[in-house]
């Protein structure tokens, strides 16, 4: 009978999400929606020395921006509560202590200088410094101590550990959705700690009992634990659990942008581009990092953008919403070499996605951000600003200052025009425009160039020598959408208003 696809994303809290870490979330979900299956969120934090106070609730804050809505886990619960790895405590001894029982696992009482010692030794005669096979022969654990001095060091709460007791030459072999067979042999492994001094369980044990409990068929993950995979292997095949066994997919590493390495914090803070989805603020340090909406990007450009790096459709199709991601996702399709960050391509997606916006949407999140800058303006006129703005930027955010001109008028005018263009008959044009635009009773686009061009063929002027200082006049800029789309909007009586002051301002160029 085929078990329903069951996948979990299960980080840990110890800072904010990695934007790698919410492509491996993302992946997981759009492979649970495209197979009908189930989306778990777990919080994986046995390692309590590095839990970090608000990165569980920026996990969660991050997946309702981006909108990827959790099946099963915290926040939500389901059958297989509690979802917080600490908080299954209890569970996870019982397991451990079947390996030992198995001979699959032993206790190890060895102190932190006995550990550094061996190492020191296996370096020393240029060995690979690891407990396994040969040389826990040497140390302090239940397969070099009697029977009786174990029991007598675990009676009397001795410190110790439970490893994994590894064979000394097995082949081990699992299938990789995304890279085929892979197979490692135990001499190159080590024995992994299962089950910690102070009572919590490895990364190793935990999520191999809990996806083993939670019934999760596909393990969907980032690269780096490919060197783990060999060890849960064995795990799940000494647990008696094989003919369960999820299948794994291990993802490709997001690079930096020119190829060579991880992407981190520092490439984005030397390049300009966030590398968290939200905004984080060190509890310890104070320190802030920008994350991308609060730089302004959308959650449709974010995962459309996400979805890209390492994954690719049947065709050459860019744009796709999630429902259509649902559709297309195939884990087949994802490559098994890294995928370089394009901070191009991010902002790409997200201008894209902004003018698939309504107008209405972007002015109700422009509101608060005009108003925090002491710019009150209203809705309908911003909705005709956005209007002729939205086309030239890559975020909303962007459009009050790169559109300044909408809200304030210039108090400085473009010298690269003043200098080269503002000569003695602009005035004297802009003097009879201004007597043209009193008399009009419509205030739009088409007549004000109508009129505009009629008085050039009047006065005998070139009309390309007059568009620059106009614009100029109005705008105070070079740049800008078309100016007498940009004239329309700001309207009669304003237009009139900045005319006069060009022209009483601006000294002519000789």
């Amino acid at each position: 009978m085929e078990r329903r696809v069951r996948v979990r994303f299960a980080p840990s809290p110890t800072g904010p999400l990695h934007i790698g870490g919410v492509r491996t979330a993302l992946y997981n979900y759009l492979f649970a929606r495209k197979n009908d299956g189930d989306f778990l969120l777990r919080i994986e934090d046995t390692d309590q020395n590095r839990f970090v106070p608000g990165a569980e609730e920026y996990i969660i804050e991050t997946f309702k921006w981006l909108g990827l809505k959790i099946d099963e886990g915290v926040t939500v619960g389901g059958p297989h509560a509690p979802y917080r790895q600490s908080e299954r405590q209890h569970i996870y001894r019982q397991y451990a202590e079947q390996l030992v029982a198995d001979d699959k696992a032993y206790y190890a009482f060895d102190t932190t200088e006995e550990l550094d010692a061996m190492r020191e030794k296996l370096e020393a005669s240029k060995l690979p410094a690891k407990y396994d096979a040969a040389s826990r022969m040497s140390m302090k654990n239940s397969l070099t101590l009697s029977e009786d001095e174990v029991k007598e060091r675990l009676a009397g709460n001795q410190p110790y550990v439970i490893r994994i007791k590894l064979p000394r030459k097995e082949e081990v072999r699992f299938h990789d959705v995304i890279r085929g067979w892979v197979v490692v042999q135990t001499s190159q492994m080590d024995d992994k700690v299962l089950f910690k001094s102070d009572g919590m369980p490895t990364y190793h044990l935990a999520n191999i009992v809990d996806d083993y409990l939670m019934k999760i068929t596909h393990v969907i993950r980032g690269e780096e634990w490919l060197p783990s995979a060999p060890l849960h292997v064995l795990l799940y095949k000494y647990l008696g659990w094989e003919d369960v066994m999820p299948q794994f997919a291990h993802l490709p590493l997001l690079l930096k942008p020119e190829g060579n390495g991880k992407l981190s914090k520092r490439d984005g803070d030397k390049l300009g581009f966030p590398v968290f989805p939200l905004e984080w603020k060190d509890p310890s340090t104070g320190e802030i990092s920008s994350g991308y909406r609060e730089s302004g990007y959308l959650p449709e450009a974010v995962i459309n953008m996400l979805s890209f790096l390492g994954w690719h459709p049947k065709d050459n199709r860019e744009l796709f919403g999630l429902n259509e991601l649902f559709e297309e996702f195939t884990l087949e399709r994802v490559s098994k070499n890294g995928a370089k960050f394009d901070l191009n391509k991010a902002l790409w997606f997200n201008h894209q996605y902004l003018q698939m916006q309504s107008n209405e949407d972007i002015a109700q999140y422009l509101i608060p951000l005009l108003s925090h800058n002491k710019i009150e303006a209203e809705t309908n006129y911003l909705i005709k600003v956005i209007g002729l703005m939205k086309s030239k930027v890559n975020f909303a955010n962007e459009i009050p200052e790169k559109g300044k001109y909408f809200f304030i008028a210039p108090n400085s005018y473009d010298q690269s025009v003043v200098q080269k263009k503002w000569k003695d008959f602009v005035p004297v044009f802009i003097e009879a425009y201004l007597n043209k635009l009193k008399n009009l009773t419509e205030f739009k686009n088409e007549e004000l160039e109508e009129t505009f061009k009629s008085l050039c063929s009047e006065m005998n002027l070139n009309a390309g020598h007059l568009m620059q200082p106009l614009r100029v006049a109005v705008s105070g800029e070079l740049g800008g959408p078309p100016i007498f789309e940009l004239l329309e909007v700001l309207g009669k009586d304003e237009v009139i208003d900045r005319l006069q002051k060009a022209v009483k301002n601006i000294p002519v160029c000789t």
